[in-house]
């Protein structure tokens, strides 16, 4: 029986790969809705068999245009529809931002049914900080655009989260360790699936792993943060000062310095000048 959904975007996250993780809330939505948005029929109509419902598809991703958005957020003022995507939250590393942003510019209610999502999942898997994380998505397929991707996020004291496919793990797995160092990873790997797994190890460690032995399925990557270090000592920047001194002058001996040391620059060019009086 449909359950009457007021007029509107909901937005429904449906299961990762258990179905016992649709929750009866979701369902109920999605038997309400007058269409459902979908990024490929063939999955979503496994999910309405799964549940009995029977509902007008569209397909809405990464390749619907303007008009086909107009066209949705044209019917939200007297029809309910739902947003999914083929598994977990919809807007996770997809599209449906700009449909959420137009239809709220238009002024028609957005209503959210949470659920599952692969990123939040491997957060709990991994052993790793949760305190605070960043989010990345895909990182770019070719090597420059990767590694300078990679490289922008290098210092951020976060926890870092990305999706990656099988056939690329092993080679993004050594990019990492590359751009970030060796540091401590989870890669987790058909999550509520049959054959679910969590393999922890460092970037080195798990990038050998899976060159060797190539992983199938829906991957996340979850990456420790930067070790904290201390700051460098008197004695330490000092040493750093004086090897510098001899090559250039105490303001860019201290801008070097600062940069490698990590330091503030006014600390090292105060240094500086005393050393090199």
């Amino acid at each position: 029986m449909k359950v009457p959904l007021p007029p509107g975007l909901h937005i429904v996250a449906t299961p990762i790969g258990n179905l016992g993780d649709f929750s009866e809330r979701a369902a109920d939505t999605l038997r309400g809705a007058d269409r459902i948005l979908v990024e490929d029929t063939r999955v979503t109509a496994k999910l309405l068999a799964h549940i009995g419902a029977k509902v007008p598809m569209t397909r809405y991703d990464d390749h619907s245009s303007e008009r086909d958005r107009d066209a949705i957020v044209a019917r939200l003022g007297d029809q309910a529809i739902a947003l999914v995507s083929d598994a977990g939250t919809p807007l996770i590393s997809d599209p449906g931002y700009k449909l959420v942003r137009a239809a709220r510019a238009a002024g028609h209610a957005i209503h959210t049914v949470p659920g599952p999502s692969a990123a939040i999942a491997a957060l709990t898997l991994a052993g790793l900080p949760t305190d605070r994380f960043l989010f990345l998505g895909f990182l770019p397929a070719k090597a420059k655009a990767r590694a300078d991707a990679i490289a922008e996020i290098a210092d951020v004291r976060a926890t870092l989260v990305l999706y990656e496919s099988g056939p690329r793990l092993a080679g993004t797995l050594a990019a990492l360790g590359d751009g970030l160092g060796d540091r401590d990873a989870a890669v987790a790997r058909e999550i509520t699936k049959l054959h679910e797994e969590c393999v922890t190890g460092t970037l080195e460690q798990l990038a050998e792993r899976y060159a060797a032995a190539p992983a199938r399925g829906e991957i996340v990557i979850v990456v420790a943060p930067p070790l904290e270090t201390l700051p460098a000592g008197d004695d330490e920047l000092d040493d750093a000062l004086d090897e510098a001194l001899g090559r250039l002058s105490p303001s860019r001996a201290a801008a070097e310095v600062a940069e490698r040391l990590k330091v503030p620059r006014k600390r090292a060019y105060a240094r500086a000048l005393e050393r090199s009086r």
